[in-house]
This record gives structure tokens, C-alpha cells and sequence, in this order.
């Protein structure tokens, strides 16, 4: 399973949310067009909005959901992260998702002010972002070591203006960015600890639920978390 520890998360969240009102749990999926997260929550009885600038994408998006029988429970639309308030509605989600979003948008500020104003007074909202130190240690790790010494040392920790990411964040940065918008902060752990490191012949090798298993007791380990691949954090509206 990708992401194992997000998974969880985003199941607790979505069995409170359905605790909380006894209904469906209506769920806004920002920049994630191909359904990743969008089809499962779906799955799980959920309702989801999905925004993707990519038409491309939100095609994928309707063919899996077909595939999977949900396609009457998502919603596509074409908009932009930067521009949210322009395609949704404001305070309507219990819980509003942006995951791999904030690395590429103009202003990672005003992005987050959006997810925060799309959930309900007591929602949630969840990020992903690309860990700055991961990036560090997985190119060290595979013998890029100029790379690895510049992504330490470049204030956005990217690699110049080829790099397809605005931006990646440390845990502190991360931290300071939500707080900053009002957003109260209940659940910080890694995604891909080690998973991206473990050779391949080594996962092979072993039961699949194996490094399911250590990802999921790693993943909220300090100081290991904030050396993950990419970071998540679940933060509620207040």
C-alpha cells in the first residue's frame, strides 16, 4: 500500500466525520485529477469533489471511478489550487485534501488559506508536501552528492529553475505555513521512511505487509519522520 500511515489517517478522519453528523462525509480532493485518493474515499462511502487543472487527468479520474462503480459519488472540475474559492463552495467539506499540491503552486499561503476556508468549522485538512531533507538523503543515498548539497542549500530546496517543484519543506517550514493560517495542527508523522531507500531486491524478498508494517511504526518517529520522502500532516479548522 502507498502511503500506509495516510491511509489511516484519512480513514479515522472520515469515520468521525461520519460520527459527527450521521451522514456522508463530503470530501474535496485539490490536485488530485487521477483519483489516487479520490476513487477509495469513494469506495469508502464518501462523496468527493475533485480540482485538477488538468483535463487529462480528471479524464483518468472519471474511468477509474467508472471501473470502480463510485462514479456517481465524485464530482470533477477543472480549477486551480490558487483559485479555489472560484469553483467550490466555501466551508463545505468535512474534510479537504491536498496532497503533492503545495510544491508547485505560486503561493503556497494563499493555497493553504483556500483548503482551510473549503472545510466546514471543525473539519479537517490534509497535506502532503516533498520532504526537503528526504530529497537530500535519497540523492546522497544514490550517489548524487552535488545534487543532494544543493537541495540542502537552496532556500526553496530545489534544484534550480529545471526542477519541476517550487518548493519542498522541512518539518519546521511545514508547521509555520499551517499555523500561519489558522489551522490547528493534530497529526504530523513521514511518508516513506525508508520504503524509497530499501533496495528492490530486498522488498522482494520480503512479505509485502513487512515494510507496510515498519512504515506505519516509523512513521510519526522523531527524528526518522522528518527524514521521510514526503510529509503529512492532518490539522483541523477551528
Amino acid at each position: 500500500m502507498r502511503a500506509p500511515a495516510v491511509h489511516r489517517a484519512l480513514e479515522l478522519e472520515v469515520e468521525a466525520a461520519r460520527g459527527r453528523h450521521g451522514g456522508v462525509p463530503r470530501v474535496l480532493d485539490v490536485g488530485g485529477g487521477s483519483g489516487v485518493w479520490a476513487v477509495p474515499l469513494a469506495c469508502a462511502g464518501c462523496t468527493v469533489t475533485v480540482v485538477d487543472t488538468s483535463p487529462n487527468a480528471l479524464a483518468t479520474l472519471r474511468r477509474r471511478a467508472v471501473e470502480a462503480g463510485v462514479q456517481d459519488r465524485i464530482t470533477p472540475v477543472q480549477g486551480d489550487a490558487d483559485r479555489l474559492g472560484d469553483v467550490v463552495a466555501q466551508a463545505g467539506a468535512d474534510l479537504v485534501l491536498g496532497h503533492e499540491v503545495l510544491e508547485v503552486v505560486d503561493d503556497a499561503a494563499t493555497a493553504v488559506r483556500a483548503l482551510a476556508a473549503a472545510a466546514i468549522p471543525g473539519g479537517a485538512v490534509s497535506v502532503l508536501v516533498a520532504n526537503r531533507y528526504g530529497a537530500v538523503l535519497g540523492r546522497a543515498l544514490s550517489g548524487r552528492l552535488a545534487e543532494a548539497r544543493a537541495l540542502l542549500d537552496d532556500p526553496d530546496g530545489r534544484l534550480g529553475d529545471a526542477d519541476p517543484l517550487l518548493r519542498r519543506f522541512d518539518t519546521p517550514g511545514l508547521v509555520a505555513l499551517l499555523e500561519g493560517s489558522g489551522l490547528a495542527i493534530e497529526l504530523l508523522h513521514g511518508d516513506a521512511v525508508v520504503s524509497d531507500l530499501v533496495p528492490g531486491v530486498v522488498a522482494e524478498a520480503h512479505p509485502a505487509e513487512h515494510l507496510v508494517d515498519l512504515e506505519l511504526a516509523l512513521a510519526g518517529r522523531v527524528p526518522l519522520r522528518d527524514v521521510a520522502t514526503r510529509l503529512h500532516a492532518l490539522a483541523r479548522r477551528v
